[in-house]
């Protein structure tokens, strides 16, 4: 997948910092980056690597996969997975390890399906096959 401009992702986490309520230079102290880098990636000057797109969505709260689609270093056809994560990891209302527990389960649903050929989207975006059992993964309620 081609790289997007590095203004869309700058764009992006200027949003996600602002929703989240923190000034330039707190997201900046909380992920261990300068203030002015953050501000030259959230103006589309500079292009964020990988392990400083991490940082920032430790920072931020959010799942680093969200920032690698959006900074094109990710497939599109992920995106799926990508948001799933981060709706759970988004989620105020459980705790940290409940929310690592989830997505331990999500991975082995995913990896189950791909394993039996049946992680394929039907007609209104549901994968299909997922309904019935997940054999020895089935044991957790």
């Amino acid at each position: 997948m081609a790289s997007l401009h590095p203004s869309e992702i700058g764009e992006f986490l200027r949003e996600q910092r602002r929703n989240a309520q923190l000034s330039l230079r707190q997201l900046a102290d909380a992920a261990g980056v300068s203030n002015p880098y953050l501000s030259q990636i959230e103006r589309g000057l500079r292009k964020p690597s990988a392990e400083i797109l991490q940082q920032l969505a430790k920072a931020l709260r959010i799942s680093a996969e969200t920032l690698y689609v959006r900074a094109g270093m990710l497939e599109e056809r992920e995106r799926d997975e990508v948001e799933v994560t981060a709706a759970i990891l988004a989620d105020p209302s459980i705790t940290e390890q409940q929310k690592q527990a989830l997505l331990q389960i999500y991975a082995s649903f995913r990896a189950h399906n791909d394993a039996d050929g049946r992680n394929v989207t039907g007609p209104e975006g549901r994968t299909a096959g997922a309904e019935g059992g997940v054999g020895t993964t089935d044991t957790a309620t």
